[in-house]
């Protein structure tokens, strides 16, 4: 990086910690740290609350699942609009009601203590994990692509998150996310209209979306029904509503942003502001990474996008064999390119006869392309068997540092780091609040003053900042990494949801029946993570609907047990 990348990064950095730590000191009180003095409007609520889902693993993976798979990603989100007008009715009066630091003290209102444990100790394991993943995804391939230690990475990004999440709380991390927000979409913006602006002068951009309607690429809606498709209009719609329902209606990493709302209706609007725009913020980001594809297909990619692993195999005894790969790699890329240029002049002049010849040969072309590349993938392994084999979340952040001009590349950098803190802020933030009000204060401690819990409150949340950086340091990467993160919540969420569904809607299924209804249910879903092939975003349905099915039967038992005892 030049010097002004340099400036950007750090100014920009350095600006959101140390606005964070000002515009937020002097918490007296938990009341205060956790829920900000409930002082946010709800367009704070609705800038945190989308950059709280919004992580670096969002901008660093998003644009590559695109140039992999195209935009039906984004039917991931179809459902949360649904969500978030159920959660504004059904779930915001009621917490607001019970005046709750956390989501999980209205379960003990419901149902007992260990119910309200389970599903707080369900969250502590899931985000727990997920804060590692937050921080490990950006610092893996940062500190591959700058030549950065990894643990450096690490603490770089995890140490300014404790900071002033510790500082300020609840508040710190909503007031710092408008900053980063604007400097997360604005950055991407500028990457979209650079990477528009790069393409060849003959190819405008409805040329670019054309070519990539044809190469399979901006396939947005699919009605096909499969129960091992991870993304179709109809795993979107329910799994991803239920999905939705759990993480924005019982995990505290959200459920705390509108907690802080200065009104029910500040909530509310908070949470409609991110259903409507948050499907938009997705879609552009796809299309980033799909307009990265077409810039592709006129200027040669990387035979692998993770420079940094396949230049290990040179000076090993693969070397040769890797150049020949790479040889037919450039000479496939220039017959494909000629193929493209042919396919654009065919959908210029609308003949659908030349339209069809041109797409069969770049179709012909890309596959083979895609098997060199698989070849590549396989040496690698060989050559380097630790080396990670998959390199999609390279192709964003390898076509920033390659193209982009200077000083830009220091904001799209400060795009990423800014996003793994954003998120992992509010993570930190919910497992501190969660720790001490629904484990440390309920079952530990119940006697200390207001300072004693507010320390408490920064203490856990240097602790899990820590277990975090730790979680980050000795991770490997899972899969892809925005679908790693959304596996591990898809896990508990619809177990957790379908705790909350119990207590809002069956009045009938008390505590002992939810609690090992919960357990069972969890069982299931782990069964069909580790044991079948049902895409992820189904865990959520499946974890709720056997909690509610689970907890009628057993409460059917556990009743005729007692009338049983009774007429005895």
């Amino acid at each position: 990086m030049r010097p002004l990348d340099w400036i950007v990064l750090l100014g920009t950095l350095g600006f959101i910690v140390i606005y964070g730590v000002w515009k937020t000191r002097g918490s007296k009180d938990i009341e205060g740290y956790l829920k900000g003095d409930n002082s946010m409007k709800w367009w704070t609520i609705g800038l945190s609350i989308m950059a709280t889902q919004a992580s670096a693993i969002t901008f660093l993976s998003t644009p590559g699942q695109a140039y992999e798979d195209g935009m039906r990603f984004v039917q991931f989100y179809f459902g949360l609009p649904i969500a978030m007008v159920i959660i504004s009715i059904t779930v915001i009066p009621i917490f607001y009601r019970l005046n709750v630091f956390t989501a999980y003290e209205f379960l003990e209102n419901r149902f007992d203590l260990k119910t309200r444990s389970l599903a707080a100790l369900l969250f502590l394991v899931q985000r727990g994990l997920a804060a590692g993943i937050t921080i490990y995804a950006p610092a893996i391939i940062l500190s591959t692509m700058l030549g950065w230690s990894l643990t450096v990475t690490n603490l770089i990004i995890g140490i300014l998150v404790i900071v002033y999440t510790m500082s300020g709380g609840t508040r710190a991390v909503s007031v710092t996310q408008k900053q980063q927000m604007a400097v997360m979409m604005g950055g991407m913006i500028i990457a979209g209209i650079m990477v528009v602006s790069y393409l060849p002068a003959n190819v405008g951009l409805g040329d670019a979306v054309a070519v990539a309607g044809k190469m399979g690429k901006m396939n947005v809606v699919d009605f096909s029904f499969d129960w091992d498709d991870r993304y179709n209009f109809w795993s979107g719609l329910t799994g991803g509503l239920f999905l939705a329902l759990s993480y924005f209606g019982t995990d505290q990493s959200q459920v705390a942003r509108y907690l802080g709302g200065k009104s029910i209706g500040e909530s509310r609007l908070g949470l409609i502001f991110n259903g409507l725009l948050k499907i938009p913020m997705q879609f552009l980001i796809l299309f980033i990474g799909v307009m990265v594809f077409v810039f592709y297909q006129f200027n040669q990619p990387p035979v692998f996008f993770n420079e940094a692993a396949k230049n290990k195999v040179y000076g090993t005894a693969y070397e040769p064999e890797l150049r020949e790969l790479e040889t037919e790699y450039s000479s496939l890329f220039e017959q494909k390119q000629e193929a493209v240029q042919g396919l654009v002049a065919a959908l210029k002049t609308e003949n659908e006869a030349a339209i069809s010849i041109a797409e069969g040969s770049v179709t012909a072309l890309t596959a083979a392309e895609k098997g060199v590349r698989e070849e590549v993938k396989g040496l690698i392994k060989q050559a380097v068997p630790e080396a990670e084999t998959r390199d999609t979340d390279y192709v964003f952040i390898s076509f920033v540092m390659k193209y982009l001009p200077v000083g830009l590349v220091g904001l799209l950098l400060a795009v990423i780091f800014s996003a793994a803190m954003s998120s992992t802020a509010s993570e930190l933030n919910a497992l501190a609040s969660t720790t001490v009000v629904d484990i440390y204060k309920r079952s530990v401690n119940q006697k200390g003053d207001p300072t004693h819990y507010l320390n408490a409150s920064k203490l856990f949340t240097v602790a899990w900042g820590v277990i975090a950086i730790i979680f980050a340091t000795y991770a490997s990467l899972l899969d892809n990494l925005i679908q790693a993160v959304n596996i591990i919540g898809s896990i508990f969420y619809g177990t957790i949801l379908g705790i909350f569904l119990v207590a809002f809607y069956f009045k009938r299924i008390k505590g002992n029946a939810v609690f090992f209804a919960a357990i069972l249910a969890e069982l299931v879903v782990l069964y069909c993570h580790f044991y079948t092939e049902i895409a992820f975003l189904w865990f959520n349905v499946i974890g709720c609907v056997c909690v509610i099915l689970f907890g009628f039967i057993l409460e059917g038992l556990i009743g005729k047990k007692k009338k049983e005892l009774v007429t005895r």
